[in-house]
């Protein structure tokens, strides 16, 4: 192979392996990868000072990571939870920084359920 093709291949494989990611976690619980996408979308709206927007994609987040629970046991999906709560409370309060940083919290939580 000659290095535009090992590149090319490269580039491919370190962008489709967050894709593969969310769908092997949608294929385990179609709720914890629709929280994760929207903590990540907190997270996103939150470094932009959003404060409002975090509260949104954080109350979706945690609907859909309260029914993941319903359906499964996970220490990461609860770490999750309780961590979109303390977003949702500082994001209504303005914060965003301190809203932010549970969302990133809740982000790497959800990420490690399985």
């Amino acid at each position: 192979m000659n290095k535009i093709t090992v590149m090319a291949l490269g580039a491919f494989a370190l962008l489709a392996a967050p894709v593969a990611s969310n769908l092997a976690l949608a294929a385990a619980n179609p709720h914890v990868a629709e929280a994760l996408d929207h903590a990540k979308g907190a997270v996103t709206h939150g470094q932009e000072n959003h404060a409002g927007e975090v509260v949104k994609h954080a109350e979706e987040a945690l609907k859909h990571a309260q029914a993941a629970q319903k359906d499964m046991k996970n220490p990461h999906l609860d770490e999750g939870v309780k961590h979109l709560k303390e977003a949702i409370e500082h994001g209504k309060a303005g914060h965003a920084d301190v809203a932010t940083k549970h969302a990133e919290g809740a982000v790497t939580h959800l990420s490690e359920v399985k």
